[in-house]
């Protein structure tokens, strides 16, 4: 077996001393051309594997992680995320693995600049990174590339930006994804509305942007005719304002019978439509929160998408962890499954894959 072998037994068979055998497998200085040459001959013939798990334990190193997500309230895909991140730190306790998590306003351009320059005087060892706009996320990454910090991004893949892997579900094909389902049930419908969430015009994440254009494709391609009647919750706006909106579009459209969200927030619509006993009423949305999951169950809400964010937390330290602990190579493109989501299956989703 691999790991029974000895740097001692390495040595003898290359004619070298151990010294010289620990310094090629830490790649260390100071090795004649001859001693390499003989080594790696005798690693290749015995088929050594360095127990890289044992060497990083032994280096007895700490780490510190950050990871920069929007500000949030409970019950949103972001604390999944941070869920996940932790539960993937505690499994690797044993290597001195530290997380730190710092929130900014997504759509407060200086909020993301002063969060991100105050992970840079933490001198952060790996950086986990839900991006804002490319220009002002380019800020932040060169800074991380300029200093070899290696980041993960999640929810927005930027490839122009060179993280070290990204996690997500491929956001155009997610609203194609969603179109085809919504009008799974919806085919007869002359008219459908689309719930979206905004502050001054702008929504607040590019992936929601690109399913948006992943969503109107498909309709376009398929479902020329069918009119798409927007609804704005603006994120600004007070909770107990969006039933006034909400009451209005309703009133004003009897017509419509289906509708979908392309975030997480399909509860405000389905706990609108349980409480106004809209039973012929449904919408579909995305991640599987408890208050969506609740609507979904009761009726209001038709399917969800589930985009598997505690895994995109767990697998982003895990990533981070393979790469500056063990020195290994990770996955650079990591797309999520797009999962659909019934009453009938929403108890059998688990957060974990074992």
């Amino acid at each position: 077996m691999a790991e029974k072998i000895r740097i001692k037994d390495i040595a003898e068979r290359a004619g070298v001393s151990v010294g010289t055998v620990d310094r090629v497998l830490h790649k260390r200085p100071n090795v004649s051309a001859t001693a390499l040459k003989r080594v790696e001959k005798v690693l290749k013939e015995m088929n050594y594997q360095p127990n890289v798990y044992a060497s990083a334990l032994a280096y007895n190193k700490s780490y510190t992680f950050y990871c920069l997500i929007p500000k949030h309230t409970s019950e949103a895909y972001w604390e999944e995320i941070e869920i996940g991140a932790m539960k993937a730190v505690e499994a690797r306790r044993d290597f001195y693995i530290d997380l730190e998590i710092m929130y900014y306003s997504r759509l407060d351009p200086h909020s993301f600049v002063e969060t991100y320059q105050k992970c840079l005087r933490k001198n952060p060892d790996g950086v986990i990174l839900v991006p804002t706009t490319l220009e002002l996320t380019r800020q932040f990454t060169d800074e991380l590339h300029e200093r070899n910090i290696p980041f993960i991004l999640l929810d927005s893949y930027m490839p122009s930006l060179q993280p070290l892997a990204f996690y997500g579900q491929d956001s155009i094909q997610s609203g194609r994804f969603a179109a085809r389902m919504l009008m799974l049930i919806a085919r007869n419908e002359q008219t459908i509305m689309l719930m979206k969430q905004t502050k001054d015009g702008k929504m607040a994440s590019r992936q929601q942007e690109n399913r948006e254009v992943g969503f109107r494709h498909y309709m376009e391609e398929h479902f020329p005719k069918v009119k798409i009647l927007e609804v704005n919750l603006p994120l600004d706006e007070e909770r107990k304002r969006y039933d006034h909106i909400l009451e209005k579009f309703f009133s004003e459209h009897p017509e419509v019978h289906h509708c979908i969200t392309l975030n997480s927030k399909a509860h405000i619509v389905g706990k609108f439509l349980l409480k106004t006993k809209r039973h012929d009423v449904q919408i579909m949305g995305y991640d599987v929160v408890q208050k969506n999951a609740d609507c979904l169950r009761a009726g209001s809400i038709s399917f969800l998408i589930a985009q598997h964010a505690y895994q995109q937390g767990y697998f982003s330290i895990d990533s981070l962890f393979h790469a500056i602990v063990l020195k290994k190579k990770v996955e650079p493109v990591n797309y999520m499954p797009i999962d659909l989501l019934t009453p009938e299956n929403i108890d059998f989703y688990h957060r974990s894959w074992g």
